[in-house]
């Protein structure tokens, strides 16, 4: 049986290590909308944010973890790598996150005739991927 829809986006889960670097960049570079703080089991905490209908979780762990995904982006590892963000001002994304002291890991590129695309690395070495389409 196929999954029944209720929401047609899905949730992103993100751990952090420092949440004013993940709010810095999710919320007052990339503009998202932070809904809510939420407080979670064992003194962790979850930064709500919303990306058009997509909520994105920073979880902050009471314990920040020894380990983290091997940098890299895209070819760093396997495993959850990157999220794709569909935007109309590709350019002037990629020139805030630079001027905000952002790494720019792949700068504006054409990946296949009118698509887009640049990448950007979060404060914990996560790629967000930024798609236009002509």
């Amino acid at each position: 049986m196929a999954v029944q829809l209720t929401k047609d986006s899905i949730d992103l889960g993100v751990v952090i290590r420092d949440s004013e670097a993940a709010l810095r960049f999710y919320r007052d570079t990339l503009g998202f909308e932070h809904v809510a703080d939420m407080d979670m089991p064992g003194g962790a905490t979850m930064h709500r944010l919303m990306c058009g209908t997509t909520l994105v979780k920073l979880v902050r762990l009471a314990e920040v973890p020894k380990d983290s995904n091997p940098p890299g982006g895209i070819p760093g590892g396997t495993g959850y790598r990157y999220f794709t963000i569909s935007l109309s001002n590709l350019a002037d994304v990629l020139a805030t996150c630079a001027d905000a002291g952002y790494k720019v890991v792949w700068k504006e590129r054409e990946i296949r005739p009118g698509v887009r695309v640049g990448m950007v690395e979060d404060p914990d070495g996560n790629w967000v991927e930024f798609l236009q389409q002509a």
